[in-house]
């Protein structure tokens, strides 16, 4: 189920690059990688997060840096700036860095090798690279899967979301990607009225394997309009989830709480085309 510890020892090129992807928007992406970049930096991982939603860039506004940005990912990949001059240190931990997209260029404007080996050039100095990648499967997805490792598939328990996260793990699979499941915004409420979807059913969906479940939480709303992701709040569940699937990505077993069991897998499960 895990996913493999990055480190960096002697200057060696081991850090790991991981995807965050879905193919549907509106799923959670950014948050996730905002999280988990910030629970792997408490965590004392050197960790940079990248925005590869070129045009359209919400990262640098969920970390609390959209005033900091000089350089961005498409000047870096270009040869327009060092990579150093375009990563930009978080004010809550030294351990997390921002590698923005550019707001005014197209997705195609960069092709996938100039992406592979602008992040590649980071390797040597992160243990982790989260990629956030853009919503579809067109080039900005391509481009965010150039450097990629490994992957986590981020989607709710909604038919829609599934089946563009089906979509994408089989993508995935075609460039031999390795992917995790991370499945957002679960209310367990619903689950046990078997109003919504549970997790092992959109596990017997995917069939890839779980990184992690996050609950429904105002407070991740809350973080991302004050410009903090939810891990520095000690009280919010998503926030403990979240630093929980930072120890699973740091090698650590950390058993997943699964609550409640739905009935309507048979019906959603014939809606996606998928035998109950």
């Amino acid at each position: 189920m895990g996913i493999r510890n990055g480190s960096v020892a002697g200057g060696s090129a081991n850090g790991e690059v991981i995807v965050v992807t879905s193919g549907k928007g509106g799923v959670g992406k950014t948050t996730t990688t905002a999280s988990l970049g910030a629970a792997l930096a408490l965590r004392g991982k050197k960790t940079l997060v990248i925005d590869a939603d070129i045009g359209l860039r919400n990262l640098d506004v969920i970390l609390g840096l959209e005033n900091r940005i000089v350089f961005n990912l498409v000047d870096v990949a270009k040869g327009l700036c060092k990579p150093s001059q375009a990563i930009i240190r978080s004010k809550k931990t030294p351990n997390l860095y921002l590698l923005p997209a550019s707001q005014t260029d197209e997705k195609d404007v960069v092709s996938e090798e100039q992406v592979k080996k602008a992040v590649d050039q980071y390797r040597r100095e992160f243990n982790f690279i989260l990629v956030d990648s853009p919503a579809g499967i067109e080039q900005g997805f391509k481009n965010a899967c150039a450097a990629a490792d490994r992957a986590i598939v981020v989607t709710t328990p909604e038919v829609s979301a599934i089946r563009d996260a089906d979509r994408v793990v089989g993508l995935l699979a075609a460039r031999e990607i390795e992917a995790n499941l991370l499945v957002n915004r679960v209310d367990y409420t619903l689950v046990q009225r078997g109003d919504m979807l549970s997790i092992p059913d959109v596990q017997d969906i995917l069939g890839i394997d779980l990184i992690g479940v996050v609950e429904r939480d105002e407070a991740i709303i809350i973080a991302a309009n004050c410009g903090e992701p939810v891990v520095f709040n000690k009280r919010s569940k998503a926030g403990d989830a979240f630093s929980r699937i930072a120890r699973r990505i740091c090698g650590e077993e950390v058993e997943i709480p699964q609550l409640g069991s739905g009935s309507i897998w048979g019906r959603i499960g014939r809606r996606l085309g998928v035998a109950s």
